[in-house]
């Protein structure tokens, strides 16, 4: 069973949820991404709990 990582990375959240960088960088222009932070080299992280939450706001009531 895999371990689940605390924060995933950009390339870890776009391999999972099937999308490309560019994708997540066009919905952070429109204020659409999860919420995620730079850290000082550059690279993005973003928390598990953040994702959840972005995920429950994605949810469409059937």
């Amino acid at each position: 069973m895999e371990t689940q990582r605390r924060y995933l990375t950009l390339k870890a959240f776009c391999e999972e949820f099937g999308v490309a960088k560019s994708t997540f960088y066009d919905w952070c222009a429109k204020g659409r991404a999860p919420r995620h932070f730079k850290l000082p080299n550059g690279e993005i992280r973003i928390r598990r709990t953040d994702l959840e939450t972005w995920l429950e706001s994605c949810e469409v009531a059937a």
